[in-house]
C-alpha cells in the first residue's frame, strides 16, 4: 500500500506539530527507544479526562510485539 505524496506530506506536517506541542513524551519515547525493547518488558499506559479517574493498562512484550516494533521501526 503506497501513500500519495499529499497524504505523506500532511502526515509529516502533523508529526511536527505533535512534537513541537508536546516535546516532553517525544524526549520520554526518545529515551525509551534508545535501547532495544526486549522480551518481558512491561510497557503501562495511563489515560486521565478531566473528571474521570484514570484508566490503566499494561503489555507484557512478547517476540511478536518486538518483530513488530522492529517493522514499524523500518518503515520511518
Amino acid at each position: 500500500m503506497a501513500l500519495n505524496p499529499a497524504s505523506l506530506m500532511r502526515m509529516m506536517n502533523m508529526k511536527s506539530k505533535f512534537e513541537k506541542n508536546h516535546p516532553k513524551f517525544v524526549a520520554f519515547l526518545n529515551t525509551v527507544f534508545s535501547r532495544p525493547i526486549q522480551e518481558g518488558t512491561v510497557i503501562e499506559l495511563t489515560v486521565k479526562r478531566p473528571g474521570e479517574d484514570p484508566v490503566t493498562t499494561n503489555i507484557s512484550v512478547t517476540a511478536d510485539d518486538i518483530e513488530m516494533f522492529n517493522e514499524m521501526k523500518n518503515m520511518t
